[in-house]
C-alpha cells in the first residue's frame, strides 16, 4: 500500500505557519540584539490596577496611574487611554497630544501616568459625573469603572498619552 502525501494546499498552509513563527522569533531576537531588551506583550485592562488623584496644576485635572498586577509584565502603548464619563459620545475622552509617545513597560512598582482634563471649555456648560469608565485602548469590551475623588464637570474632556513620568502627563490646554 502506498502512502499518500499531503495536498499542495496543506503544504502551503504549513509553510505560512512556519514563516509566521520564524518572523515572530526573528523579531524578538532583533529587539533583544538591538538593546531594546526582551519583547513584552501589550497590556490589557485586566492586567492593571488603576488609581485616580486630583491635581490643581494647569487649572485642575485627574492623574490616572496604572500599575501591573503582581506577576504581570506588559507594556502600554504611548496613546491616550480609552475613557468616558458617561455613555454619550460627548463624554468620551479625546486626545490632548498630537503624536504617539514612547511605550511604557509595567512590572513590579513601575507605573504609567495619563492626565485627564474633564473640562476644556471656558464656559458654564457641562454635566456632573462622579465616575470614569476606563480601558486600555483596544480592550474596550473589558472596561472598569473608577470612582472619581470628587464629582467633576465634564465638557469636551481630553487625556494625555501614557507616560513613564507623571510630570509629562499634565494636560495643558490652550
Amino acid at each position: 500500500m502506498r502512502s499518500r502525501f499531503a495536498s499542495p494546499s496543506a503544504h502551503l498552509a504549513l509553510a505560512a505557519v512556519a514563516a509566521a513563527a520564524l518572523t515572530a522569533g526573528a523579531t524578538a531576537t532583533a529587539h533583544a540584539a538591538a538593546g531594546r531588551g526582551p519583547v513584552t506583550r501589550a497590556c490589557v485592562t485586566g492586567d492593571l490596577s488603576f488609581d485616580l488623584t486630583s491635581k490643581t496644576q494647569a487649572g485642575g485635572y485627574l492623574l490616572l496611574t496604572a500599575k501591573a498586577k503582581p506577576g504581570v509584565t506588559c507594556h502600554l502603548r504611548g496613546v491616550f487611554p480609552s475613557a468616558s464619563f458617561g455613555s454619550s459620545a460627548d463624554t468620551e475622552v479625546g486626545p490632548a497630544e498630537h503624536a504617539v509617545s514612547d511605550d511604557v513597560t509595567l512590572s513590579g512598582s513601575k507605573a504609567a501616568y495619563a492626565g485627564i482634563n474633564p473640562k476644556t471649555t471656558n464656559d458654564n456648560q457641562g454635566k456632573q459625573f462622579d465616575r470614569l469608565h476606563l480601558s486600555v485602548t483596544g480592550d474596550e469590551s473589558n472596561s472598569v469603572t473608577l470612582k472619581l475623588p470628587q464629582a467633576v464637570t465634564v465638557d469636551r474632556p481630553v487625556a494625555t498619552n501614557w507616560h513613564a513620568d507623571p510630570t509629562d502627563a499634565v494636560p495643558f490646554t490652550a
